[in-house]
């Protein structure tokens, strides 16, 4: 793979994370009936929706800075991986006739986080001082 090639996979991997988490934040946000229903559903209406949106919203602005996209990377894989696991055990797969989809946007942004966290993991390790 050539070095113009890795910047552009990088840069879609980057995007499709970021626009993902944007894009639900309008939900989170309004207060849309089924990002309420999720979050009452979970016990955590209406700190955890407004909280966690706070925490994608700066996950992804994170993610789109080239310096800072492992810290972005990082905090998106542990919000997805939370999203995950409360689809498998709390929520369902299928939240209110969706398809599915919010597991598998979910899904695709853990996937896409963790390659860049995998890529940038020296930027991550580095913010921990004792490995130096």
């Amino acid at each position: 793979m050539t070095y113009t090639q890795f910047n552009i996979l990088v840069w879609a991997l980057r995007l499709v994370a970021a626009i993902i988490m944007l894009q639900t934040l309008f939900f989170k946000f309004t207060a849309a009936p089924e990002s309420v229903y999720i979050f009452a559903k979970l016990g955590m209406e209406p700190w955890g929706r407004i909280g966690l949106g706070s925490m994608e919203l700066v996950a992804a602005i994170l993610i789109i800075i080239p310096r800072t996209t492992g810290i972005g990377a990082l905090i998106a894989v542990g919000l997805m991986a939370g999203a995950i696991f409360f689809h498998l055990t709390k929520l369902g797969i299928v939240v209110q006739g969706d398809g599915g989809q919010l597991f598998i946007l979910a899904t695709i942004v853990f996937a896409t986080s963790a390659i860049l966290l995998y890529i940038f993991r020296k930027e991550v390790l580095n913010l921990i001082p004792l490995l130096h």
